[in-house]
Protein backbone atom coordinates (compact mmCIF):
# COMPACT_ATOMS: atom_id res chain seq x y z
CA UNK A 1 0.00 0.00 0.00
CA UNK A 2 2.65 2.87 0.98
CA UNK A 3 4.23 1.38 -2.21
CA UNK A 4 1.57 2.24 -3.97
CA UNK A 5 1.39 5.36 -2.49
CA UNK A 6 5.05 6.62 -2.50
CA UNK A 7 4.52 5.78 -6.97
CA UNK A 8 1.46 8.40 -6.49
CA UNK A 9 3.50 10.91 -4.27
CA UNK A 10 6.36 10.77 -7.13
CA UNK A 11 4.21 11.37 -10.06
CA UNK A 12 2.70 14.58 -7.49
CA UNK A 13 5.97 16.13 -6.97
CA UNK A 14 7.13 15.58 -10.40
CA UNK A 15 3.43 17.60 -11.14
CA UNK A 16 4.30 20.31 -8.70
CA UNK A 17 7.70 20.59 -10.54
CA UNK A 18 7.09 20.56 -14.19
CA UNK A 19 3.40 21.82 -14.46
CA UNK A 20 3.12 24.16 -10.78
CA UNK A 21 6.79 25.56 -11.24
CA UNK A 22 7.13 24.80 -7.18
CA UNK A 23 10.85 25.57 -6.19
CA UNK A 24 13.21 22.99 -4.87
CA UNK A 25 12.92 23.79 -1.03
CA UNK A 26 8.83 24.06 -1.30
CA UNK A 27 8.84 20.56 -3.18
CA UNK A 28 10.83 18.74 -0.92
CA UNK A 29 8.79 20.33 1.90
CA UNK A 30 5.39 19.03 0.86
CA UNK A 31 7.94 15.55 0.25
CA UNK A 32 8.73 15.23 3.62
CA UNK A 33 5.14 16.23 5.29
CA UNK A 34 3.69 13.33 2.79
CA UNK A 35 6.22 10.76 4.22
CA UNK A 36 5.53 11.91 7.79
CA UNK A 37 1.95 11.47 7.00
CA UNK A 38 2.01 8.10 5.50
CA UNK A 39 3.71 7.32 8.29
CA UNK A 40 1.61 8.41 10.70
CA UNK A 41 -1.65 8.38 9.67
CA UNK A 42 -4.28 5.25 9.29
CA UNK A 43 -4.67 4.76 5.46
CA UNK A 44 -6.61 2.41 3.62
CA UNK A 45 -5.69 1.92 0.05
CA UNK A 46 -7.95 0.33 -2.90
CA UNK A 47 -8.27 0.63 -6.50
CA UNK A 48 -8.40 3.87 -7.19
CA UNK A 49 -9.94 4.55 -3.71
CA UNK A 50 -8.49 5.92 -1.04
CA UNK A 51 -9.25 6.40 2.96
CA UNK A 52 -6.69 9.09 4.74
CA UNK A 53 -7.42 9.85 8.54
CA UNK A 54 -5.14 12.16 9.78
CA UNK A 55 -5.80 12.12 13.17
CA UNK A 56 -2.52 9.89 14.77
CA UNK A 57 -0.39 12.36 12.71
CA UNK A 58 -1.98 15.48 14.09
CA UNK A 59 -1.78 14.16 17.89
CA UNK A 60 2.08 13.40 16.91
CA UNK A 61 2.08 17.63 15.29
CA UNK A 62 0.05 19.42 18.04
CA UNK A 63 2.82 20.85 19.73
CA UNK A 64 4.44 22.65 16.44
CA UNK A 65 3.45 26.00 15.79
CA UNK A 66 -0.34 26.66 14.17
CA UNK A 67 1.56 27.85 10.78
CA UNK A 68 3.41 24.53 10.69
CA UNK A 69 0.57 22.72 11.04
CA UNK A 70 -1.08 24.36 8.75
CA UNK A 71 1.07 23.93 6.01
CA UNK A 72 1.37 20.60 6.41
CA UNK A 73 -2.41 19.82 6.84
CA UNK A 74 -2.83 22.22 3.01
CA UNK A 75 0.11 19.94 1.58
CA UNK A 76 -1.97 16.74 2.21
CA UNK A 77 -4.94 18.74 1.18
CA UNK A 78 -2.96 19.52 -2.21
CA UNK A 79 -1.78 15.92 -2.76
CA UNK A 80 -5.82 14.49 -2.42
CA UNK A 81 -6.77 17.06 -5.13
CA UNK A 82 -4.15 15.74 -7.32
CA UNK A 83 -5.73 12.40 -6.77
CA UNK A 84 -8.62 13.63 -7.22
CA UNK A 85 -8.27 15.22 -10.61
CA UNK A 86 -6.40 11.98 -11.34
CA UNK A 87 -10.23 10.14 -10.56
CA UNK A 88 -9.44 9.08 -7.15
CA UNK A 89 -11.79 9.01 -5.01
CA UNK A 90 -10.54 10.56 -1.82
CA UNK A 91 -11.92 9.87 1.57
CA UNK A 92 -9.63 12.56 3.97
CA UNK A 93 -10.71 12.72 7.74
CA UNK A 94 -9.22 15.36 10.67
CA UNK A 95 -7.83 17.71 8.11
CA UNK A 96 -9.88 20.38 9.70
CA UNK A 97 -7.66 24.13 9.52
CA UNK A 98 -6.25 25.61 12.29
CA UNK A 99 -6.66 29.33 12.70
CA UNK A 100 -2.99 31.23 11.42
CA UNK A 101 -2.64 35.04 10.66
CA UNK A 102 -4.19 36.06 7.74
CA UNK A 103 -1.59 36.76 4.47
CA UNK A 104 -3.04 38.97 1.88
CA UNK A 105 -3.39 37.95 -1.49
CA UNK A 106 -0.68 39.12 -4.11
CA UNK A 107 -2.37 40.54 -6.96
CA UNK A 108 -0.29 40.67 -10.77
CA UNK A 109 0.33 44.26 -11.80
CA UNK A 110 -2.17 44.68 -14.91
CA UNK A 111 1.02 45.28 -16.83
CA UNK A 112 2.69 42.08 -16.36
CA UNK A 113 -0.39 40.20 -17.36
CA UNK A 114 -0.82 42.21 -20.92
CA UNK A 115 2.92 41.80 -21.29
CA UNK A 116 2.70 37.89 -20.43
CA UNK A 117 -0.23 37.36 -23.09
CA UNK A 118 1.43 38.83 -25.81
CA UNK A 119 3.57 36.24 -27.42
CA UNK A 120 0.94 33.45 -25.79
CA UNK A 121 -0.96 31.42 -27.90
CA UNK A 122 -5.05 32.08 -28.71
CA UNK A 123 -5.97 29.03 -25.88
CA UNK A 124 -2.81 30.29 -23.44
CA UNK A 125 -4.28 34.22 -23.75
CA UNK A 126 -7.99 33.15 -23.73
CA UNK A 127 -7.32 31.16 -20.80
CA UNK A 128 -4.94 33.89 -18.82
CA UNK A 129 -7.85 36.25 -20.05
CA UNK A 130 -10.89 34.29 -18.70
CA UNK A 131 -9.51 34.22 -15.03
CA UNK A 132 -8.19 37.69 -15.16
CA UNK A 133 -11.85 39.57 -16.42
CA UNK A 134 -14.59 37.48 -15.07
CA UNK A 135 -12.56 36.43 -11.31
CA UNK A 136 -12.91 32.70 -11.88
CA UNK A 137 -11.78 29.57 -9.85
CA UNK A 138 -9.69 27.04 -11.88
CA UNK A 139 -12.45 24.57 -11.30
CA UNK A 140 -15.20 27.16 -12.39
CA UNK A 141 -13.22 27.33 -15.56
CA UNK A 142 -12.27 23.59 -16.10
CA UNK A 143 -16.14 23.11 -15.63
CA UNK A 144 -17.21 26.17 -18.06
CA UNK A 145 -20.04 24.70 -20.23
CA UNK A 146 -20.55 26.30 -24.13
CA UNK A 147 -24.32 26.91 -23.23
CA UNK A 148 -23.70 28.87 -19.97
CA UNK A 149 -21.56 31.27 -22.71
CA UNK A 150 -23.73 34.45 -24.65
CA UNK A 151 -22.38 37.76 -25.66
CA UNK A 152 -22.59 39.90 -22.81
CA UNK A 153 -22.33 37.40 -19.92
CA UNK A 154 -21.00 33.82 -18.55
CA UNK A 155 -23.09 31.65 -16.21
CA UNK A 156 -21.06 30.01 -13.55
CA UNK A 157 -21.92 27.20 -11.06
CA UNK A 158 -19.85 27.90 -8.04
CA UNK A 159 -18.64 26.35 -4.26
CA UNK A 160 -21.84 24.58 -2.72
CA UNK A 161 -23.95 24.44 -6.24
CA UNK A 162 -24.27 28.59 -5.81
CA UNK A 163 -24.74 30.19 -9.57
CA UNK A 164 -23.77 33.36 -10.45
CA UNK A 165 -23.34 35.41 -13.35
CA UNK A 166 -20.94 37.66 -14.48
CA UNK A 167 -20.51 40.42 -17.22
CA UNK A 168 -18.30 39.58 -20.49
CA UNK A 169 -16.21 42.69 -21.44
CA UNK A 170 -16.26 43.10 -25.50
CA UNK A 171 -12.52 41.93 -26.02
CA UNK A 172 -13.18 38.90 -24.40
CA UNK A 173 -16.43 37.70 -25.69
CA UNK A 174 -14.48 38.36 -29.50
CA UNK A 175 -11.81 36.28 -28.00
CA UNK A 176 -13.99 33.53 -26.97
CA UNK A 177 -15.28 34.09 -30.83
CA UNK A 178 -12.01 33.28 -32.01
CA UNK A 179 -11.35 30.93 -30.22
CA UNK A 180 -14.15 28.63 -30.50
CA UNK A 181 -14.00 29.26 -34.69
CA UNK A 182 -10.66 27.72 -34.69
CA UNK A 183 -10.83 24.67 -31.82
CA UNK A 184 -14.78 24.06 -32.48
CA UNK A 185 -15.75 22.67 -28.66
CA UNK A 186 -18.25 20.62 -28.45
CA UNK A 187 -19.76 21.22 -25.22
CA UNK A 188 -16.87 22.62 -22.53
CA UNK A 189 -14.88 25.81 -23.62
CA UNK A 190 -11.71 24.18 -22.79
CA UNK A 191 -12.15 20.72 -23.62
CA UNK A 192 -9.50 17.45 -25.13
CA UNK A 193 -11.32 14.86 -26.17
CA UNK A 194 -14.60 15.88 -25.90
CA UNK A 195 -14.06 15.70 -21.65
CA UNK A 196 -13.51 18.89 -20.03
CA UNK A 197 -9.82 19.87 -19.73
CA UNK A 198 -8.18 19.28 -16.16
CA UNK A 199 -7.33 21.55 -13.65
CA UNK A 200 -3.82 20.33 -13.70
CA UNK A 201 -3.80 21.17 -17.44
CA UNK A 202 -5.42 24.68 -16.71
CA UNK A 203 -2.68 25.64 -14.29
CA UNK A 204 0.39 24.52 -16.51
CA UNK A 205 -0.79 26.93 -19.23
CA UNK A 206 -0.47 29.52 -16.63
CA UNK A 207 2.69 28.51 -15.46
CA UNK A 208 3.86 28.76 -19.08
CA UNK A 209 2.85 32.30 -19.90
CA UNK A 210 4.33 33.82 -17.04
CA UNK A 211 7.41 31.62 -17.29
CA UNK A 212 8.03 33.40 -20.39
CA UNK A 213 8.27 36.90 -18.91
CA UNK A 214 10.23 35.60 -15.83
CA UNK A 215 7.19 35.18 -13.07
CA UNK A 216 5.85 32.57 -11.11
CA UNK A 217 1.45 32.66 -11.13
CA UNK A 218 -1.18 30.98 -10.22
CA UNK A 219 -4.93 30.92 -11.43
CA UNK A 220 -5.75 32.23 -7.93
CA UNK A 221 -3.76 35.04 -8.31
CA UNK A 222 -5.74 36.30 -11.14
CA UNK A 223 -8.57 36.25 -9.16
CA UNK A 224 -6.78 38.02 -7.35
CA UNK A 225 -5.79 40.61 -9.40
CA UNK A 226 -9.44 41.08 -11.01
CA UNK A 227 -10.93 41.63 -7.29
CA UNK A 228 -8.42 44.27 -6.25
CA UNK A 229 -8.23 45.60 -9.67
CA UNK A 230 -12.64 46.47 -9.37
CA UNK A 231 -12.63 47.42 -5.32
CA UNK A 232 -9.53 49.76 -6.53
CA UNK A 233 -11.24 51.63 -9.19
CA UNK A 234 -14.51 52.32 -6.75
CA UNK A 235 -16.34 48.89 -7.46
CA UNK A 236 -19.06 48.23 -4.63
CA UNK A 237 -17.50 45.72 -2.34
CA UNK A 238 -20.89 44.01 -2.48
CA UNK A 239 -21.12 43.62 -6.01
CA UNK A 240 -17.59 42.23 -6.40
CA UNK A 241 -18.75 39.53 -3.33
CA UNK A 242 -21.47 38.65 -5.45
CA UNK A 243 -19.18 38.16 -8.39
CA UNK A 244 -16.83 36.59 -7.03
CA UNK A 245 -19.13 33.68 -5.32
CA UNK A 246 -18.22 34.51 -1.97
CA UNK A 247 -20.76 33.08 0.73
CA UNK A 248 -19.88 35.92 2.62
CA UNK A 249 -18.75 39.14 2.43
CA UNK A 250 -16.41 39.30 5.16
CA UNK A 251 -14.55 36.85 2.44
CA UNK A 252 -13.97 39.83 0.07
CA UNK A 253 -12.94 42.40 3.00
CA UNK A 254 -9.54 41.22 2.65
CA UNK A 255 -9.11 42.87 -0.68
CA UNK A 256 -9.92 45.93 0.59
CA UNK A 257 -7.59 45.81 3.49
CA UNK A 258 -4.91 44.71 0.39
CA UNK A 259 -5.77 48.12 -0.70
CA UNK A 260 -5.29 49.79 2.32
CA UNK A 261 -1.43 48.75 2.21
CA UNK A 262 -0.68 49.17 -1.12
CA UNK A 263 -1.95 53.19 -0.27
CA UNK A 264 0.15 53.33 2.06
CA UNK A 265 3.13 51.85 0.36
CA UNK A 266 2.61 54.41 -2.52
CA UNK A 267 2.36 57.71 0.09
CA UNK A 268 5.63 56.43 1.61
CA UNK A 269 7.37 56.15 -1.72
CA UNK A 270 5.85 59.42 -2.70
CA UNK A 271 5.40 62.18 0.16
CA UNK A 272 8.61 64.22 0.52
CA UNK A 273 9.56 63.38 4.01
CA UNK A 274 9.50 59.84 3.58
CA UNK A 275 11.91 60.10 0.75
CA UNK A 276 13.88 61.92 2.98
CA UNK A 277 14.18 59.06 5.37
CA UNK A 278 15.12 56.64 2.49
Amino acid sequence: MITSLNNFKRDYLNYLEKIRGYSDLTIKSYDETLVEAFALSEIRLEDKKLYLNLMPLRLHIASQSAKTIAKKLSAIRSFCNYLRDEGFEVDLQADESIKVPKSLPKPIPHEHIMQAIETASLEERLVVVMLYTLGLRISELSSLELKNITNSWVRVMGKGSKEREIPLIETTTQLIAQYKEMKQPKRFLFEKKSEKLSENSLRYIITKVFKNVGIKVTPHQLRHSYATGLLNNSARIADVSELLGHASMATTQIYTKLGSTLKMENYLHAHPLCKDND
